[in-house]
């Protein structure tokens, strides 16, 4: 049993790396060209505005792949995550893990076990929070 949680996100990061380059070639053509009629201040600003694009386009790209995988496997409940190129792992005997939906509305999940805890869902919306809490509380019990 694996429940695989993926941020929602419309463009990869290598799409987004071409569409800064056309951004680039297209933004700084337009400055050269008013740069050459006597309108010296474009050009400066065209590479401060690529610079902000640009950063902004690195944080959301940094984060484009981040995912939670909960797998169920050989009796232990192994939840892996990925924040911004770094993954974890995390293992739960499955006899003693609890699986608790945050008493807050909106919350994640809170994974316990071992003395260990791990919250998950971040990638879901709020709603359907208890229902996935629900189904990994049912696999766990063999349900």
């Amino acid at each position: 049993m694996e429940w695989s949680l993926k941020r929602n996100c419309s463009v990869t990061p290598a799409q987004l790396g071409y569409l800064y380059a056309s951004m680039c070639i297209l933004s700084m053509g337009v400055a050269a060209f008013f740069w050459s009629q006597g309108a010296t201040l474009v050009l400066p600003f065209a590479v401060l505005e690529l610079v902000a694009v640009g950063a902004a386009f690195l944080v959301y790209a940094r984060h484009a792949t981040d995912s939670e995988r909960i797998s169920l496997l050989e009796g232990r409940l192994v939840v892996e995550w990925e924040t911004a190129g770094r993954s974890s792992r995390c293992e739960f005997a499955r006899e003693w893990v609890r699986v608790e939906p945050r008493p807050d509305v909106g919350q994640l999940i809170e994974v316990r076990g071992g003395g260990r805890s791990v919250q998950v869902g971040r990638f879901l919306r709020s709603d359907l929070r208890p229902l996935l809490a629900r189904e990994i509380r049912q696999a766990l019990r063999g349900v």
